[in-house]
């Protein structure tokens, strides 16, 4: 059989009809040095600042890293992972991604880690939407005053350091005086508040962390909450951009009109970690070893926290990434302090930033006083303005009292011979720092809070022995609820505190008083069966 020319021409004149050249375009550069989860990179002269790259490491699997110094000749990429496959002279490829993490209410009841990947074993989060770590804080026009309450249940915080929704009140204090028991108490309160509470534990333990989704899961807080976790053994890059990747899962809810609460346990141990990573990209340091821009390493990140306007044309104007407007998110960070120095660096820091502080003092926690905080040097810069008015009312004499109590006691301790207001004034003060003492778990609602401050700041409980006080706060709730049961009503629907509540309140408890001190006497603790 002859072979024909024109045949063989139209076969080529077809597949070369048919051909389509599809290149691949791959931006790839090479490793120069790596260790200490820290790699210079060659040849990537156009990547951006926080890009997230890929390192092929040598057994098959791939390691993240993000572009965090931009030098004239080289890159300096912070890993997400372990160093020990990647080798110097290795690949490295660009994704053109900014550092994002995934963001929705699928989220919700989860444990991620700072890429918003799980680690609950409770398989993959298919959220649909991510937002980039990174985001400009919402601009003075798109705020609006902080005057919503949000509660944290615990009545020396509520009464006199107020917290509103878009507020950013710091928690400081040394180690274990109380600091996550506050945080695990504010997300358990938010029960049924529309609120979305985001945990992020930085440089703790694993099993702390599990203990703390266990405690949630118990009090079914979990199906409000998120928990990022970046435990102490996570490489340094994780531990830093962990309160960044809470923040964004805290913003998508703030922007579509809800309401987030983001806690930061702690910033110290966050700080440590950048400053780890600025030492070995070379970076010049600068006071106690920290980088020149720790300040606004967490300025930065507090200043997303926000209230935003109820008024759709200025969001609409002012804060286009907002689909919704009114949405607000609350900021706790947390600070740990050595042996109650609230003056190092980054402490002052954090203070200067936020709107108030809630400070832990542990002479208080050892001396049996808790949650242990300090009235006089704590403050919130929103005062009464996030309250409701019922709280208002009985918190400002509350503070007030505790004043005046702290100062005669100083010198109560050195005269043996005083007079009978100085002796009725140290009483009042005694039964008010029992009243404020508070179970760890034990959340109270407002129109607990408000009646039994209302019962101390009255001087309803000046003739009761200090030691009974606790027992006659825990009857006097059931005995309100079943015999006074419109006081609850009223202070949970109206949360205000008008004259005639005032004086049924006044009688009820004098009423309950007259019953307790009949059962149990005035001095004569009724042991529990």
């Amino acid at each position: 059989m002859a072979i024909r020319a024109e045949e063989i021409t139209n076969i080529i004149e077809k597949e070369l009809d048919n051909y389509s050249s599809q290149l691949d375009v791959e931006k790839v550069g090479t490793i120069l040095k790596v260790g200490d989860s820290i790699a210079t990179v060659y040849g990537l002269s156009q990547a951006m600042a926080g890009e997230l790259l890929e390192f092929p490491a040598t057994d098959g699997s791939t390691v993240m890293g993000m572009a965090l110094n931009l030098e004239e000749s080289s890159v300096g990429v912070v890993l997400f992972g372990s160093d020990q496959n990647i080798k110097e002279g290795g690949e490295v490829r660009r994704t053109g991604r900014i550092m994002s993490v995934p963001v929705g209410p699928e989220l919700v009841g989860r444990v991620v880690n700072p890429l918003g990947q799980p680690i609950d074993g409770k398989g993959p989060i298919t959220s649909k939407e991510t937002r980039p770590i990174e985001s400009n804080a919402p601009n003075v026009i798109a705020r609006q005053s902080v005057k919503q309450p949000i509660m944290t249940g615990i009545k020396a915080i509520d009464a006199m350091i107020p917290v509103g929704r878009g507020q950013r009140e710091l928690v400081i204090g040394d180690r274990q005086v109380g600091k996550t028991a506050i945080a695990l108490d504010a997300i358990i309160n938010q029960k049924g508040q529309n609120v979305i509470c985001i945990y992020v534990a930085i440089g703790q333990k694993a099993s702390t962390v599990a203990g703390i989704v266990e405690q949630l899961n118990q009090f079914g807080a979990m199906d409000y909450t998120i928990v990022i976790s970046a435990p102490a053994d996570d490489a340094a890059a994780l531990q830093y951009i962990a309160p960044y990747s809470g923040c964004a899962m805290g913003e998508y809810f703030m922007y579509n009109g809800g309401h987030a609460l983001c806690i930061y346990d702690d910033l110290t141990k966050q700080a440590a970690a950048y400053r780890q990573l600025s030492l070995l990209l070379r970076r010049p340091p600068g006071r106690e070893a920290y980088p020149g821009d720790v300040f606004y390493c967490h300025s930065r990140l507090l200043e997303r926290a926000a209230k935003l306007s109820e008024d759709p044309q200025i969001i609409k104007e002012s804060c286009p990434q907002a689909k919704a407007p009114g949405g607000s998110l609350t900021a706790l960070p947390f600070i740990e302090t050595q042996a109650g120095d609230v003056s190092a660096y980054i402490p002052t820091n954090v203070i200067s930033i936020t709107d108030g502080q809630i400070y832990l003092e542990p002479d208080l926690f050892y001396s049996g006083i808790k949650p242990a905080v300090n009235v006089g040097l704590s403050v919130s810069r929103v005062g009464g303005n996030a309250q409701f008015k019922a709280m208002k009312k009985v918190g400002g004499k509350l503070r007030l009292e505790l004043a005046q109590y702290r100062e005669l006691a100083a010198f109560a301790q050195f005269g043996s011979d005083l007079d009978a207001a100085t002796k009725a004034q140290l009483t009042r003060g005694e039964r008010l720092v029992e009243v404020l003492k508070q179970d760890q778990f034990t959340p109270y609602p407002l129109w607990k809070q408000v009646s039994i401050i209302f019962a101390a700041t009255q001087g309803l409980l000046d003739d009761l022995q200090t030691r009974n006080i606790k027992q006659f706060e825990a009857e006097l709730f059931p005995f309100l609820e079943t015999k006074h049961a419109d006081i609850p009503h009223t202070l949970t629907n109206e949360k205000d505190l008008s004259d005639p509540l005032q004086d049924k309140m006044r009688k009820a408890i004098s009423e309950f008083k007259g019953e307790f001190v009949a059962k149990h006497g005035q001095g004569v603790l009724v042991p529990k069966a």
